[in-house]
């Protein structure tokens, strides 16, 4: 009788791989607070590092906006912070500096939904890249924590805005010839 067995519940791994999985995430879980100042916790039932909204922030948007507020950011001689990449879904996350009250404003959220972008709010929780997420291309670092810096929430959004306002004048100006 083999020692190991496949649990259908925890993805087909064998509790060999389940445990490497663990420990892998919480060294880089390790990493991530010794290093970067990002305060996650391991789920050992998934292997995922997991960030509580607060101290830090996060704005979430679609890649392609991303990549413009990226853009904007660098042109501006400002450095962007740690950018967290889900290539399946399309979609970034930038880690920020501690949230403010900006996300209770209702013409911000308004901004943000129409071109799919959302604020975390205080509490909730996102995922950082474990090593496993990075083996399957779940969940990677589009740009890697530089030390404990992190932009202001405020200059996130400001540019975030920037670029919804620039889309959206884009798209009602194409969509009037």
């Amino acid at each position: 009788m083999s020692t190991l067995r496949t649990d259908e519940d925890k993805g087909g791994f064998t509790a060999a791989e389940e445990f490497s999985v663990t420990q892998d995430a919480l060294a880089r879980c390790r990493h991530y607070r010794k290093h970067h100042g990002l305060y996650g916790v391991v789920d050992a039932n998934l292997g995922r590092i997991v960030l509580e909204i607060g101290a830090v922030g996060a704005v979430v948007m679609p890649s392609t906006l991303g990549e413009r507020v990226r853009g904007l950011l660098t042109t501006r001689g400002l450095r962007c912070g740690p950018i967290i990449a889900h290539p399946r879904s399309g979609r970034w996350t930038f880690l920020t500096g501690p949230v403010d009250n900006s996300y209770l404003d209702t013409e911000l959220f308004a901004e943000l939904f129409r071109v799919c972008a959302s604020v975390a709010l205080p509490g909730s929780d996102i995922v950082l890249p474990s090593p496993a997420d990075e083996r399957s291309g779940y969940r990677t670092w589009m740009q890697a924590p530089d030390g404990d810096f992190r932009p202001d929430f405020a200059q996130i959004v400001a540019a975030t805005r920037t670029n919804a306002r620039s889309s959206t004048l884009l798209r009602s100006t194409t969509g009037s010839a």
